[in-house]
C-alpha cells in the first residue's frame, strides 16, 4: 500500500512570549503513517494534542523536530522543512482540511462557497455549481437557501456546508476536525457515508471524532495521541 503521510517523531511546543518566554509542550514523538484509502482516527481527552498534530499535518504549526511526509505530486514532501510556496501548494492540490467552523466570505451564496474550492483549481464555474449542487442536496440544503450566505444559517446548517465545501474537491488527503458535531443523527451518517466513498476513492484520512459510534463506523485505525504527551 502507498503510504500518504509519514509522520516520524514530530514534536510541538509553544512558547508563550507574552508570559516570559515559558515553554508549554504539546507533543512529541508522534510517528504514524497513514495509507491511500485509509482512515486514521486521533484518540484522546481534550487537551491532548489531536487539533495541534493535524495543524501540523496541514503546515499551520511548524514542527520543532521530527519529519511530516506528505506525498505530493508523486514525491515526498517534509512540511517540517518545506518553504511557504511548497506548503499552499501542498493545500491547493493535495490536501483538504475539513474544521468544526465554516469561515465563508460574508454575503457570498452558498453555492459559491461550496464550489469555490474547485473554482480555485481550474473548474468552469458551471461545473463547479453542479457539483455543489450536487453535494449540497446531499447533506440536505434546501435548494431555497442555496442563494443566501451561510453565516445566516443554524450552527448545524453551516456544519453541512463546510462538509460540502471540504469534501468537494478530489485532494488525495483529508483532514477532518469533529466533522459530525452539531449535526443530528440522520446527517451523521450521511458524512459517514461520505467519508466510505472517500476512502473507496483512494483518499488517506486522519480524523478527529468523539462520537464513539462514528468513530468505529470510519476508522480503521485509532492511534492513541496521549502516548505522545510531551513531558512539561
Amino acid at each position: 500500500m502507498t503510504a500518504m503521510i509519514e509522520i516520524n517523531n514530530a514534536e510541538k511546543t509553544f512558547t508563550m512570549h507574552l508570559q516570559g518566554g515559558v515553554r508549554l509542550p504539546v507533543v512529541s514523538g508522534v510517528s504514524f503513517d497513514v495509507n491511500a484509502g485509509e482512515c486514521v482516527v486521533l484518540a484522546g481527552p481534550s487537551g491532548a494534542g489531536k487539533s495541534s498534530i493535524l495543524k501540523m499535518i496541514f503546515g499551520n504549526y511548524r514542527c520543532d523536530g521530527g519529519r511530516i511526509g506528505i506525498r505530493h505530486q508523486g514525491a515526498l514532501l517534509d512540511l517540517a522543512r518545506a518553504e511557504p510556496r511548497e506548503i499552499l501548494s501542498v493545500r491547493r492540490a493535495t490536501i483538504g482540511y475539513v474544521t468544526q467552523f465554516l469561515r465563508a466570505v460574508p454575503r457570498v451564496p452558498t453555492i459559491d462557497v461550496v464550489a469555490e474550492p474547485l473554482l480555485a483549481t481550474g473548474v468552469s464555474r458551471d461545473e463547479a455549481r453542479q457539483r455543489a449542487a450536487q453535494l449540497l442536496r446531499r447533506v440536505n440544503i434546501p435548494e431555497r437557501l442555496w442563494s443566501l450566505p451561510p453565516s445566516t444559517f443554524s450552527g448545524g446548517e453551516q456544519q453541512r456546508v463546510n462538509i460540502a465545501r471540504g469534501f468537494i474537491s478530489d485532494h488525495p488527503i483529508l483532514l477532518l476536525d469533529e466533522p459530525t458535531a452539531s449535526l443530528d443523527a440522520k446527517n451523521r451518517e450521511i458524512v459517514v457515508e461520505l467519508i466510505a466513498a472517500k476512502k473507496r476513492a483512494g483518499v488517506a484520512i486522519v480524523a478527529i471524532v468523539h462520537d464513539d459510534e462514528v468513530r468505529h463506523a470510519i476508522a480503521d485505525r485509532i492511534v492513541d495521541v496521549t502516548t505522545f504527551a510531551a513531558a512539561a
